[in-house]
C-alpha cells in the first residue's frame, strides 16, 4: 500500500453493478480536482474471445475442468499484482482493455471480444481506481489485495445478480438467456472460490437487495428498478482512520437510512449516488493528502 500513489479496487461477480461504484468516484473525483487513472480488471483476461473459446475446447477434450475468466487459469492475476505493486511505487504502469459490445468497438475501430493495444497509464494521476472480478484475489502465488489502499466490493444477492448479468449480456452483448445461464452455472466454483472470499477482506461492501420478487431470474420482468432495492453498506471497521466513516451524518442526510448492525447502514437503492457523494469524499481526502 502507498500514501503517495493510492490504489482503489472496486470488484465483484460479472453483472454485479461494479462499474456505477467506478462511475460514482469519477463524479466525486472531479468534484474534488482528483485525477484518477481508471483500469479495467477485464483488461488482464488471458485469452480474447476466439481464444478463449478455442481454450475451452482444447480443456474438454483434455477431460480438464471447465476454463472460466473467474479462475486463475484464464487471468494474468501476476500482472495486475505487478501493475498495484509499480503504480504504489511510482505511480506509473500499463494497462488495457477488454472490448465487450459492438458500440464500444465502433468507437475504437477494434472488434468486439479483442483487447485494446498496451498502453501507459496518464502521467500525473492522483489515485488509480480498478474495476474487475479480482482486484483482491489471493492465492498460493498471487497477493493482489495486498497492494490495494481502498478495497470496495459490489454484492447483489445471488438472485439480483443473475437477473442484472442475463438482462446486460442479452440486452448489450448479443448472448441468449440460455446461454447467460449457462456461463453463470459454468463459472460457480471458481465464483465460489475466487470472487466470493474477496468480500470479507472489503473495506467497504455495498449490496443491493430487492424488495420484489426475483426467485426465478429467467422470468422476472426487468432488472428491479432502485426504488424496488435497499443497498445494504458494510464497513469493515468503522474504527479505522483510513476508512473514516460518520454514521450519524449519514443517518441524517439520507431519507429512510437506518442501521442494521454497528458496522452496516440500509438505505433506499435509490439514495445510492446521495451515499457515495458523502462516502467516498474523506476517503479520498484522507489517501491523496501525503501525496499532495
Amino acid at each position: 500500500m502507498s500514501d503517495k500513489h493510492p490504489v482503489v479496487s472496486v470488484y465483484g461477480s460479472s453483472g454485479s453493478g461494479r462499474s456505477t461504484v467506478r462511475d460514482a468516484f469519477g463524479k466525486v473525483c472531479e468534484r474534488l480536482g482528483l485525477k484518477p487513472a481508471f483500469v479495467d480488471g477485464t483488461g488482464f483476461h488471458k485469452y480474447n474471445r476466439a481464444e478463449m473459446k478455442q481454450a475451452q475446447d482444447e480443456y474438454l477434450k483434455l477431460g480438464e475442468p471447465f476454463l472460466t475468466h473467474f479462475g486463475p487459469r484464464a487471468n494474468h492475476w501476476e500482472d495486475l499484482e505487478a501493475l498495484f505493486e509499480q503504480y504504489g511505487k511510482t505511480g506509473t504502469g500499463r494497462h488495457r482493455r477488454y472490448i465487450h459490445t459492438a458500440d464500444e468497438a465502433e468507437s475504437m475501430g477494434l472488434e468486439a471480444g479483442q483487447f485494446t493495444p498496451w498502453e501507459d497509464l496518464p502521467p500525473d494521476s492522483d489515485l488509480l481506481v480498478c474495476e474487475g472480478l479480482h482486484g483482491a484475489v489471493k492465492t498460493d502465488t498471487v497477493d493482489v489485495g495486498r497492494h490495494v489502499d481502498l478495497k470496495i466490493g459490489v454484492a447483489p444477492i445471488i438472485n439480483l445478480e443473475w437477473i442484472q448479468k442475463i438482462h446486460r449480456d442479452v440486452d448489450q452483448r448479443a448472448y441468449t438467456e440460455s446461454e447467460v445461464m449457462e456461463t453463470i452455472l459454468a463459472r460457480m466454483d471458481h465464483y465460489v472460490r475466487y470472487v466470493v472470499p474477496q468480500f470479507h477482506h472489503s473495506n467497504i461492501n455495498f449490496q443491493r437487495v430487492a424488495v420484489v420478487d426475483t426467485s426465478d431470474p429467467m422470468e422476472t420482468q426487468g432488472v428491479p428498478q432502485d426504488s424496488e432495492c435497499r443497498l445494504v453498506i458494510r464497513f469493515r471497521d468503522p474504527r479505522d482512520p483510513k476508512v473514516p466513516v460518520d454514521f450519524s451524518m449519514l443517518l441524517r442526510e439520507i431519507s429512510g437510512s437506518m442501521m442494521s448492525r454497528r458496522n452496516t447502514i440500509v438505505i433506499p437503492g435509490s439514495e445510492m449516488g446521495l451515499a457515495m457523494e458523502l462516502i467516498l469524499p474523506p476517503i479520498l481526502d484522507r489517501l491523496v493528502r501525503y501525496r499532495r
